[in-house]
């Protein structure tokens, strides 16, 4: 018996013949490929989510997130991927901390206690 080639979607694909009990009937099984089918069998989680970046990259058996490189203790990035260095760089979160330096800087860090009187300004009169 052997394959025989069958088309599907347009694609010669090979296909076995199956012996039935009765010699009329002959179901053709397709061997499955790594398209739209296989994608069906994958229920198996290769990657969890990562303590230091939060995204589904954390490689549960290597223990490595394949993102930001947790457990090491440097950032995982690299000067081929433009792209993703700026989707992390400074001014892409919340700046919690730096959002403030810019106000602080203007009145001198000064720190506790009331700001100093302003002084007032006259007005002229015409």
């Amino acid at each position: 018996d052997g394959f025989w080639l069958k088309r599907i979607k347009g694609k010669r694909t090979p296909v076995q013949r199956r012996e039935t009990a009765s010699p009329s009937c002959e179901v053709s099984v397709a061997k499955m490929g790594d398209g739209t089918p296989a994608m069906g069998k994958r229920h198996k989680k290769t990657h969890g989510l990562c303590p230091r970046c939060g995204k589904r990259s954390y490689h549960i058996q290597n223990k490595r997130c394949a993102a930001c490189g947790f457990p090491a203790t440097k950032i995982r990035s690299y000067n081929w991927s433009k792209k993703s260095k700026r989707r992390r760089a400074p001014g892409t979160g919340r700046m919690s901390y730096v959002k403030h330096i810019g106000r602080r800087f203007k009145n001198g860090f000064r720190e506790g206690g009331s700001p100093p009187a302003r002084k007032k300004v006259s007005q002229k009169k015409d």
